[in-house]
């Protein structure tokens, strides 16, 4: 029952300490509000993130109640912060403890002093950082650790000092650090410890109570630094120096190939682009020389627009010809109209004259419907061009593209 409370009194410690860890924590929210945490990049120095301490404060004995021994307490400490939360620690606590009684509690005898020595590792973890996020300026931290090694204590004249010369022992503990600068902490250590003892003076279990303040220097880099969610993928190349180049030049000449290609493409797309503007214009087109080449349409029949007898006027009829004619013709057609006459009627003066009459007749009209003046040529030959037997087929205007 003695141990139990014991550790008691250590927890309520710990409970109390820990409740004004909240007032510390400040900036280590991200901005959602949630806690930053890990992971951290681990220090390659082992000196990183260690430190050395020294301190000094009392044991209690704790036989029941802490009536029985007291005595002056050290701390020799060498420890490291593997994260910001977890360390390890190893150290010597000494020098003695001392017999008193309710009677006299400041009065020892001669004798009743021993010399207490424990060397012990400490597992520690700092529940501030751990809990509340990783600051490195924060003002106080607070690390309980459990602690295991071995003791001695010197038996002397007082009973209540029998112990095994040396003994397994363990505890907890309660490591405070107040930090001071960026390598010096003040700190603040509640150890409690289970000693095995003799069946005397009440049990065969007692505990060592000690409080001890003191310094801890940091050696090496202090701080942490958080690591990337991103980490760098390294893929190994079996390559040599002249190998790796010789790809990169066919890289290179790939890459320039490449381009090369992409602006034949828009080349081929920007011609595409043309040839589709040349379908829909209604014109034609033959492929000559590399290139399209738009030629003219043929013109449907008839050629030839007949008159009357000694007359240079169109028909209605002649004049839906000629409109079919001026409809389908390539815009810059040029035109050779050549007028003619009969010669069984009037004479050649007479119808030298009148085939040019029907020759510029036929012009008026076509320039009408759209036909430009200048792509067309008139010509009167009278009677001198008569090719049919017939008179009434003489009487024409022969429309002819030049």
């Amino acid at each position: 029952m003695k141990g139990i409370k014991f550790f008691g009194i250590l927890a309520a410690a710990s409970l109390l300490f820990s409740v004004s860890a909240f007032a510390q924590e400040n900036n280590n929210r991200d901005e959602n509000g949630n806690v930053v945490k890990g992971p951290y990049v681990t220090n390659p120095s082992v000196w990183d993130n260690a430190f050395i301490g020294v301190a000094g404060g009392i044991n209690l004995l704790y036989d029941g109640g802490f009536n029985h021994g007291i005595g002056v307490a050290t701390d020799l400490t060498l420890g490291k912060w593997f994260t910001p939360a977890i360390g390890l620690r190893a150290g010597w606590q000494g020098l003695n403890l001392s017999n008193r009684t309710p009677a006299h509690p400041f009065v020892t005898g001669a004798g009743d002093v021993a010399a207490f020595n424990y060397i012990h590792g400490d597992v520690m973890w700092n529940m501030i950082q751990g809990i509340w996020g990783y600051k490195e300026t924060r003002v106080w931290n607070l690390a309980p650790y459990i602690t295991m090694g071995v003791s001695t204590l010197g038996d002397g004249d007082g009973v209540i000092f029998e112990r095994p010369a040396l003994a397994y022992t363990a505890g907890l503990g309660l490591y405070n650090q107040f930090r001071l600068s960026d390598k010096w902490d003040f700190t603040a250590d509640i150890r409690g410890l289970i000693v095995p003892g003799k069946e005397v003076a009440g049990g065969f279990m007692d505990g060592i109570l000690s409080v001890t303040v003191g310094l801890a220097y940091k050696l090496g880099k202090t701080g942490f630094n958080r690591l990337s969610s991103v980490m760098p993928v390294v893929i190994p190349v079996p390559f040599t120096t002249d190998q790796y180049n010789a790809l990169a030049d066919k890289v290179k000449a790939l890459e320039a190939e490449n381009s090369e290609l992409k602006d034949k493409i828009a080349a081929l797309e920007d011609e595409n682009a043309k040839l589709k503007n040349m379908l829909t214009d209604d014109n034609d087109y033959v492929y000559e020389d590399g290139q399209f080449k738009k030629v003219s349409k043929p013109v449907a029949t008839p050629a030839t627009v007949y008159f009357n007898i000694d007359s240079a006027v169109i028909s209605e009829r002649e004049k839906a010809h000629l409109e079919f004619y001026a409809e389908n013709l390539a815009e810059d057609a040029q035109l050779l109209l050549v007028g003619s006459a009969d010669k069984e009627t009037g004479t050649a003066a007479y119808n030298q004259k009148l085939s040019e009459k029907r020759a510029e007749a036929v012009k008026k009209y076509f320039v009408s419907k759209g036909v430009s003046a200048d792509n067309i040529e008139t010509r009167g030959e009278g009677s001198s061009n008569n090719v049919y037997n017939t008179p009434a087929k003489n009487r024409a205007c022969t429309i002819r593209i030049k």
